[in-house]
C-alpha cells in the first residue's frame, strides 16, 4: 500500500475495530503462471498485537478455483474496504484562489498480508462459521447460532467450504481523508459530500467532520 505519512493510520485499536466492523476482505492470491485471483470473503480476524499481528479466518466455496492453486505457505493479501469517494476539485477554496487543483478520491482501506494455508478439517470450519455468524447476529434480537440447523444439513453444508488461514505478518492502514489540503479545502469537500445522495459520499463528509484523520 502507498502510505504517504499524512493518510497513514496508526492506532491499533482503530485499525483492529475496523476489521472488526467491516468482517469482510478481498482475499488475493497469485497462481503458479502469475494470474491473480480475488474473493470478496467474511473474515474474522483474531488480532493479536502491532508486533505479532495474529490471524485472519475465513472460508471459501469449495467450488472457487482460487483455493486449488494456494500452495500453503504462500504470500497472499486480504483488502479491507472501508467507505470511498471522488472529491470534485470545484470544492477547493484554491481552485478560486490559483486554479492549481485537480480531481481525487477519499478512501479508508486496510490491508492485512502474510502467509495461507487451506484447511478441510470439518471441526475447524465449523469453528469458523460459527464465530462469524455469532459476530454477525449477535445485534439482532433473536440471533440464529450455527447449532440451530439439523446436524446432517450443516455438515453437508461444511463440504461445500474450504478454510482459509491467513497468519498476519504485515498491517497497512490508510485514512485518505483531504489531510493534505488547506482548512477551507477540506470545508468546502465536506459541505459537498454532506449533502450528496450517495451514503458512500455522506459516511466520507462523517469521517472528515470527525476529525478527518482515522478510519471511523
Amino acid at each position: 500500500m502507498y502510505l504517504p505519512a499524512h493518510f497513514t493510520v496508526s492506532d491499533w485499536n482503530e485499525i483492529t475495530a475496523f476489521v472488526s466492523d467491516v468482517s469482510a476482505a478481498d482475499f488475493v492470491t497469485v497462481d503458479s503462471d502469475g494470474q491473480p485471483h480475488s474473493t470478496l470473503m467474511p473474515c474474522m480476524w483474531d488480532a493479536g498485537t502491532r508486533e505479532a499481528p495474529g490471524t485472519l479466518y475465513m472460508h471459501m466455496a469449495r467450488a472457487n478455483k482460487q483455493w486449488e492453486h494456494i500452495v500453503d505457505g504462500a504470500r497472499a493479501l486480504a483488502i479491507i474496504h472501508g467507505p470511498q469517494a471522488y472529491v470534485s476539485p470545484s470544492n477547493y477554496a484554491t481552485k478560486q484562489e490559483s486554479g492549481k487543483v485537480v480531481p481525487t478520491w477519499n478512501y479508508t482501506a486496510v490491508h492485512l498480508s502474510g502467509t495461507v494455508e487451506v484447511s478441510h478439517d470439518p471441526e475447524y470450519l465449523r469453528g469458523i462459521v460459527s464465530r462469524l455468524t455469532d459476530h454477525h447476529e449477535a445485534s439482532r434480537l433473536s440471533p440464529w447460532h450455527v447449532d440451530d440447523a439439523p446436524d446432517d444439513y450443516m455438515n453437508g453444508q461444511l463440504r461445500g467450504i474450504v478454510a482459509i488461514t491467513l497468519h498476519v505478518d504485515k498491517v497497512e492502514a490508510k485514512a485518505k481523508l483531504s489531510q493534505n489540503r488547506s482548512e477551507a479545502d477540506q470545508l468546502g469537500v465536506i459541505a459537498d459530500l454532506s449533502q450528496s445522495q450517495r451514503q458512500r459520499d455522506n459516511d466520507i463528509a462523517r469521517l472528515m467532520t470527525s476529525d478527518g484523520s482515522g478510519l471511523s
